[in-house]
């Protein structure tokens, strides 16, 4: 069933866990998400991002994933990921996405508050959730996203910037980073804490791959409420089918299948630890 992203995170603000937020890019994705969270009884968000328009288009993805969230009986958000663009905001909204993240953490902050708080009109008039994004995140390894240096959240700008656009959540830098890490993560547990404490909306961090356990725990536990995972699921998945390829000539139609089912394995390992914390 389909539901918007406030609705999952309120509930999860109140219950004190995180809801997943997996990256998605053709139908094996999509499946092995999905199934995910119907065999863990867990809210899912069915998150597609930007850049992967050259997969698939907004139309497409919404169909599919429509189609499969009528077959459970757990939340599905289907979330339009990282996007800079007005244009494709609106077409995501049309197409049928019931949550929308307007990345406007490249715009000078004014800005981005004016341009954000526009996008939050717009959807909130047709019950279209928004996150938006203060701070950026440095691009680790593997990571098909941007380069950009790291910038941490301020966390007086965040409650002006809440306050302000009235947004349904909102990703904050604390440390982590698009990819996989180079290094040892050096997170700032501290930073998410004053944010937590001046900004009254479910937080969220990206980032979420290689992340240690322990820091995960602890993030939900101060406010966190939505984590994305992208880069080890295509990472993992894409080790796995190369195994298998080198093991035994495969019909397309069997790397399908074992393709959703490697999708699962990092899913339903970040929904364990999330709603464990």
């Amino acid at each position: 069933m389909m539901t918007n992203l406030a609705t999952v995170l309120n509930e999860a603000r109140k219950g004190k866990y995180a809801v997943g937020s997996f990256n998605v890019y053709n139908y094996e994705t999509v499946r092995g998400v999905i199934e995910s969270g119907q065999e863990m009884n867990l809210p899912t968000i069915v998150a597609f991002g930007e850049n992967y328009l050259v997969n698939m288009t907004v139309e497409e993805i919404s169909a599919l994933v429509r189609t499969m969230a009528s077959k459970v009986n757990v939340p599905i958000v289907l979330h339009l990921d990282h996007c800079k663009s007005y244009a494709n905001i609106v077409k995501a909204i049309r197409a049928g996405f019931t949550s929308v993240m307007f990345d406007g953490s490249h715009l000078p902050y004014e800005e981005n508050i004016r341009q954000t708080a526009e996008i939050v009109k717009i959807a909130h008039a047709v019950g279209v959730s928004v996150e938006a994004e203060l701070g950026a995140l440095a691009k680790g390894e593997f990571s098909n996203e941007e380069d950009a240096e790291q910038i941490y959240t301020n966390p007086a700008e965040a409650k002006r910037f809440v306050d302000e656009t009235g947004v349904d959540a909102l990703a904050v830098s604390i440390g982590t980073v698009h990819g996989m890490y180079k290094g040892t993560p050096r997170i700032d547990v501290g930073i998410l804490e004053q944010i937590a404490a001046v900004v009254d909306i479910p937080l969220v961090l990206h980032g979420g791959s290689g992340t240690p356990e322990d820091v995960v725990k602890t993030c939900i536990r101060t406010g966190i409420c939505k984590i994305n995972v992208n880069t080890e699921i295509s990472v993992y998945t894409v080790d796995k089918v190369q195994e298998l390829l080198a093991a035994k000539k495969c019909h397309l139609s069997e790397i399908s299948l074992r393709e959703v089912g490697y999708v699962k394995d990092v899913v339903k390992k970040y929904m364990t630890m999330f709603k464990n914390a």
